[in-house]
């Protein structure tokens, strides 16, 4: 279990990402650059972008001028991005990436992901990330959005195995299932919209336990997450709410919390479901 914003964890490639990350996801590129450097500041060493959000030359200069105003190394930060599905042929796949890091002003990715697996349209894209990897571009690659079937499809013929699965998830859809699997395989989960894009936080379950611990609904969602050693991006704008996220390792749900939320799983999305929707 992480114990603070720059606790990491080994990946399966022997690289260490942060647990607790930002996103940028719906963050404007004329806004980002702040955000992403505040969030430096604040002591968040993971940057999670993609390819569709439009933001990634503002992130990259957020990424300058914290590492400016920290005096942290470029090797001290994770940076993750992400291909869009209406680039995976090979050819396509590499170029996306090309533009990717050339608008981030960076040599290297630590993390690449296909975002949406598609009608099994991932398999020339993986080849991509893997020699892009290989080469040394890439510290680690994995997918976004995939479930079980996709996995077992893309295991099929990887050379490299997916280090990470970043999916939704969060006490109302807890993923238990694709979150066994990927453990038996060696693939951590990280969460995308932890708090549900705040509809968790209204429930009664999660106010009451709050006021209990003196802490915020959204504080004690994503404790939920920390103890079953789930990776985290949290998207926030506000540096207060930064400052919040420091707090999360200051208190511990009990084994009887955990159980409480646990039975919240409704197995309901906000986002939408990989199997339903294709992205090409």
């Amino acid at each position: 279990m992480i114990h603070s914003l720059t606790d990491t964890i080994t990946l399966n490639e022997q690289v260490s990402i942060p647990g607790f990350g930002l996103g940028v996801f719906q963050i404007p590129d004329e806004e980002v650059a702040t955000v992403v450097k505040n969030g430096i500041l604040k002591g968040y060493r993971l940057i999670d972008t993609a390819q569709i959000y439009d933001n990634e030359r503002g992130t990259g200069q957020g990424i300058k001028e914290g590492l400016a105003a920290t005096g942290l190394t470029r090797e001290e930060l994770f940076v993750t991005s992400k291909v869009w599905n209406n680039y995976l042929t090979y050819d396509e796949t590499i170029a996306a990436f090309e533009k990717s890091l050339a608008l981030l002003q960076l040599d290297y990715l630590d993390l690449y992901l296909l975002h949406w697996p598609g009608k099994n349209a991932y398999q020339e894209s993986w080849r991509a990330l893997e020699d892009l990897h290989q080469a040394g571009k890439i510290k680690a690659i994995g997918v976004s959005n995939f479930q079980i079937h996709h996995l077992k499809e893309l295991l099929a013929t990887a050379k490299v195995k997916p280090v990470l699965n970043q999916v939704e998830l969060h006490p109302k859809l807890a993923q238990k299932e694709l979150r066994d699997y990927c453990q038996q395989q060696g693939i951590k989960i990280q969460a995308w919209s932890p708090l549900m894009q705040g509809q968790i936080l209204q429930h009664p379950t999660l106010v009451k336990m709050a006021q209990r611990h003196h802490v915020s609904p959204a504080q004690i969602a994503l404790r939920w997450h920390i103890q079953q050693d789930i990776l985290l991006v949290v998207k926030t704008v506000n540096p207060d709410r930064m400052e919040q996220n420091q707090q999360l390792f200051d208190f511990s749900l009990t084994e009887e919390d955990m159980r409480v939320l646990n039975r919240l799983n409704e197995d309901h999305r906000v986002g939408p479901d990989p199997d339903q929707f294709n992205f090409n």
